[in-house]
């Protein structure tokens, strides 16, 4: 094993889980792309795995990455200033050596961590209810699980979506219309259920019935139940905006770039595994409410973003540098809050790529010559809101 001596320098590491088939789990072009950034800014970046880790006094045990021979290489590297979490799934994260691991990092008096874990669905709701500023962004949202609770917002609300509290690019999502019956003016239920590009439809007469299938369809599963918004939509296909807010080289909050997803034909939601494609939202926008106020619509998704992950950042008492953002703009224009990931997937924008990694490095040297440590929870609080409060996505 090789020691590296070089000076130090700025140094962020990634944090990813190990693999026994390859080096790591992750996306390792994003990890690739993210030490050639570094490179270019003076960033010493390497990536770490929770089974190799090791923080030997000014050393760190990582794997660099050799742009000649397209090699990953073991060995000790100096001591990071920056931890950026990519541990890829909650089943990893969730797991005893893991989270002690993660519990290493929090606690660590001279290594920043940020983004220490995923969120979970019905704790983002719950945080954003809690500020006057993110209430009115939020559709009624809360936990599924009795029919009363199914039967309580189909008596205020047309169109309702389940989503699974851990869920991951819109798999195991539902929506349930009601379908007026004009002869017998009694009310019918039709459940669409997202299966891989396309959505498995039925109907029922009574909440009984909708219930029983809803309940085999769930399983074991903790579900929200929401209140379905009504979006803006291009040629018959809805679209919703996703936003990417990053901390930038000062450690604020940034806008990096906003993109949009159309809904597939055939499908429920509009996330691109399940039939939705990538597309330019000031040309949707545009079509559906004209220039001038497309631009309204874009100026202000992106003030609400900035105060949504402001107040996600605040309850959540960690640190983080970057989450992802999912927001529907309805018929109205009206900006909705429908889910934030912390680990957000690589965008496919070129323009919101080459802006996210330059964010990460930035943030990174802003955190490594941060003389002042950010406020940290108490260790005991920090492992039960890693155990309790945070398990999701991506």
């Amino acid at each position: 094993m090789e020691l590296h001596e070089k000076p130090q320098k700025p140094t962020m590491a990634i944090l990813t889980y190990a693999d026994e088939n390859r080096v790591f789990r992750g996306n390792q072009e994003n990890f690739i792309d993210l030490i050639r950034t570094g490179q270019e800014k003076g960033v010493l970046v390497y990536v770490m795995t929770t089974t190799d880790f090791k923080l030997l006094g000014k050393k760190a045990l990582g794997y660099s990455y050799n742009f000649q021979t397209k090699k990953w290489k073991k060995q000790l590297l100096p001591l990071p200033h920056v931890i950026y979490n990519r541990i890829p799934y909650r089943k990893f994260e969730l797991l005893p050596e893991v989270q002690q691991v993660l519990q290493i990092c929090m606690r660590h008096g001279k290594i920043h961590f940020f983004n220490p874990n995923f969120f979970n669905k019905w704790t983002l709701f719950e945080w954003l209810s809690k500020s006057k500023n993110t209430q009115s962004l939020i559709p009624a949202t809360q936990k599924l699980t009795t029919s009363e609770d199914l039967e309580s917002f189909l008596q205020k609300h047309q169109n309702l979506y389940l989503k699974p509290i851990r869920g991951k690019a819109g798999k195991g999502i539902m929506k349930v219309s009601q379908i007026p019956e004009k002869a017998s003016k009694t009310r019918r239920y039709q459940l669409s259920i997202q299966n891989k590009t396309k959505s498995h439809i039925s109907r029922y007469s009574n909440v009984p019935q909708l219930w029983t299938q809803i309940r085999e369809a769930i399983g074991n599963k903790d579900y929200i139940i929401q209140q379905g918004i009504t979006l803006a939509n291009y040629k018959h296909r809805p679209f919703d905006l996703r936003v990417l807010v990053q901390k930038n080289g000062k450690g604020q909050w940034s806008v990096a770039g906003i993109g949009a997803r159309l809904a597939g034909k055939l499908s429920i939601t509009t996330h691109v595994p399940r039939g939705g494609s990538i597309d330019d939202p000031a040309k949707l926008l545009d079509a559906g409410f004209g220039s001038a106020t497309s631009k309204k619509i874009l100026s202000k998704a992106k003030k609400s973003a900035l105060i949504l992950a402001k107040q996600i950042e605040k309850a959540s008492q960690t640190m983080l540098g970057e989450m992802s953002m999912d927001l529907g703009v309805d018929t109205n224009g009206q900006i909705w809050f429908f889910e934030a990931n912390s680990k957000p997937m690589k965008f496919d924008e070129p323009h919101i790529r080459q802006k996210s990694l330059d964010n990460l490095i930035l943030f990174s040297m802003y955190l490594a010559n941060s003389t002042i440590k950010p406020s940290r929870p108490a260790a005991g609080t920090a492992k039960r809101k890693l155990t309790a409060a945070h398990e999701t996505k991506n």
